[in-house]
């Protein structure tokens, strides 16, 4: 029984090897490759950031007298750059000999890989990051005196009975604990948020192309 159109397309497609259709399998590899690109240069252009804002801040911090938050704030961020410039040199490890499918397959699966680690990196981020800026906010200077114990004497003044653990309002202590809990349970969402509004287009394309290859495909 002789092949239909769409059969010979799909063998073309499937086959690197193919004498039909090697137009679809270029026009699917340049696309893969494409998308694989732009998110690779937007992905090192993002790791350069932090690392620039993160060092601008350092030395901002030493200026308004938080230099304990940008101490934090910077080796965090590194650690997290270091993480991700290793799975970065792992993407470009990605063969781009192989079909466009398989190609779109592996990229997925560091996707999968990538964003799973940073979740978990979130979790520590954000509290480390919110816990960074009460520590160098309380230590700034206050005219002879850090400011989080010019803030306590003025909370006695108004509360004289309220209960201090070390010094500190149990309240307030219960406070930062809340968020910090918070933060660390919604770490990894408010990653994938702010994942989804630096990348989001790139992965519908991908989305899209993978769906356009699977129908080819079956």
């Amino acid at each position: 029984m002789e092949k239909s159109i769409e059969n010979i397309w799909k063998e073309g497609f499937l086959k690197s090897d193919a004498l039909v259709a090697p137009q679809i399998n270029d026009l699917y590899n340049q696309k893969s490759i494409h998308i694989i690109d732009k998110f690779k240069r937007m992905f090192r252009i993002n790791l350069i950031a932090i690392v620039a804002f993160s060092f601008t801040f350092l030395v901002i911090s030493f200026f308004i007298g938080i230099p304990i938050t940008g101490i934090i704030f910077f080796v965090t961020l590194s650690v997290l750059v270091i993480i991700n410039k290793k799975l970065l040199n792992d993407l470009n490890k990605i063969d781009f000999g192989v079909s466009s499918y398989q190609y779109l397959k592996v990229f997925n699966q560091w996707i999968n890989k990538q964003v799973s680690i940073n979740k978990k990196i979130s979790r520590f981020l954000y509290p480390i990051i919110f816990i960074s800026m009460i520590l160098g906010f309380w230590f700034k200077d206050a005219e002879g005196m850090p400011l989080g114990e010019r803030l306590v004497n003025e909370v006695l003044k108004s509360f004289p009975d309220i209960y201090l653990i070390y010094g500190i309002p149990l309240i307030g202590i219960a406070i930062v604990l809340l968020i910090l809990v918070l933060l660390a349970l919604f770490g990894g969402r408010i990653y994938k948020w702010d994942l989804n509004i630096v990348y989001g287009r790139i992965f519908k394309k991908l989305e899209e192309l993978m769906t356009d290859i699977e129908s080819l495909r079956s």
